[in-house]
């Protein structure tokens, strides 16, 4: 099993240093993110749980460790984001079962920090 919190910080860590590889490219990533997510018609703890729905139907582990943490950090309970996995499944299937699995048990590791 995938200790999401540990792989939070390494992801941080090497997109740290990708930044300083493409600082153009990772400056226009981060602008994009922070528009993206920032509250509007739609709240940001919302955005977050789509990214995350998002994440698991394209099978990527690393956006699901990023987008369980900010999901919580935006106030979305472990409930919100079953249901969030539930509508993942709908829309990716059998495979989505299994990065939602990871979703959840990433939500239980960054819980059990106090997050």
């Amino acid at each position: 099993m995938t200790n999401f919190p540990e792989r939070y910080k390494e992801l941080s860590l090497w997109m740290d240093k990708l930044g300083v590889a493409i600082p153009q490219t990772m400056k226009g990533f981060s602008e994009l993110h922070q528009s993206s997510i920032a509250p509007g018609v739609l709240d940001s703890k919302t955005k977050e749980l789509l990214a995350l729905g998002i994440a698991i139907v394209v099978r990527c582990e690393g956006c699901i460790t990023f987008h369980v943490h900010d999901a919580l950090h935006a106030g979305a309970s472990k409930d919100e984001i079953a249901e969030t996995v539930s509508v993942a499944i709908l829309m990716g299937g059998g495979p989505a079962v299994v990065y939602g699995i990871e979703a959840l048990q990433a939500v239980s590791q960054y819980q059990a920090l106090g997050l």
